[in-house]
């Protein structure tokens, strides 16, 4: 008897093994195939291929960090064929070098699934997507995968469907902490100037108050104390 419970909970534990292994989502965007519902828009699309969907859409400079975002608006936007995109309030781009890696588009009170689950439910069959949705913030739906994540939660009284590459973002971020570290050691370099006074010869070194009274034209500044030296400066007195 002893066995045969041992046993029986050994199947329960695999099979809540394999449930759980089941409710995880693995795809990657590579994987995913096109759907109508994006309306032509696909993740990594280039600038060149959104703007050949959309001849409307403008493109401003890229940030320092690669990043360009801009959006349309083809229920308010008169130039735009809203035939062609119909039941669709915006959409909204983020380029990273160029490649779409930030899709949001928000639907309309006509589109056809106008609830939470039945847009899961929708766009799961159209993007061969698992079930392993979990619930996000109030009533929205989230789906997280091997390198991107979807939500999907209702903006205006329609639905709203977002998809983010997440080896973008952390791409982004890396360039951020780059760009963070530089300038930290930009403000540190600068720190460590040695300011001198060219009329009076006098270099003060770090930590010395460096005197308000020396003129504009007579500030010079040094990266170290031997390159003061060397250009025929001493330490000032107050620095002894």
């Amino acid at each position: 008897m002893r066995f045969k419970a041992l046993a029986s909970s050994f199947i329960l534990l695999c099979a809540f093994t394999a449930m759980a292994q089941d409710n995880k989502c693995s795809l990657k965007l590579s994987e995913l195939p096109e759907a109508p519902e994006l309306f032509g828009f696909r993740m990594g699309m280039s600038t060149a291929q959104a703007k050949a969907r959309v001849p409307q859409v403008v493109f401003g400079r890229a940030d320092d960090f690669g990043i360009v975002k801009t959006s349309i608006s083809p229920d308010f936007d008169p130039q735009i064929d809203k035939a062609s995109f119909a039941g669709i309030r915006t959409v909204s781009f983020d380029f990273l070098d160029r490649s779409l890696t930030s899709l949001w588009i928000g639907y309309d009170g006509s589109f056809k699934w106008q609830t939470v689950p039945d847009f899961v439910k929708g766009i799961s069959q159209s993007l061969h997507l698992p079930d392993a949705w979990k619930s996000w913030k109030v009533r929205g739906q989230q789906l997280k995968c091997a390198d991107f994540q979807m939500t999907v939660s209702i903006v205006a009284e329609g639905p709203s469907f977002h998809i983010i590459d997440q080896a973008a973002e952390q791409t982004i971020a890396a360039r951020r902490e780059a760009k963070e570290e530089q300038k930290e050691a930009l403000e540190e370099s600068e720190s460590s100037e040695i300011v001198a006074d060219a009329k009076a010869k006098v270099y003060y070194s770090e930590g010395c108050i460096v005197p308000q009274e020396i003129k504009e034209n007579d500030r010079v500044v040094f990266k170290t104390k031997e390159e003061a030296e060397k250009a025929g400066y001493k330490p000032a007195a107050t620095c002894k």
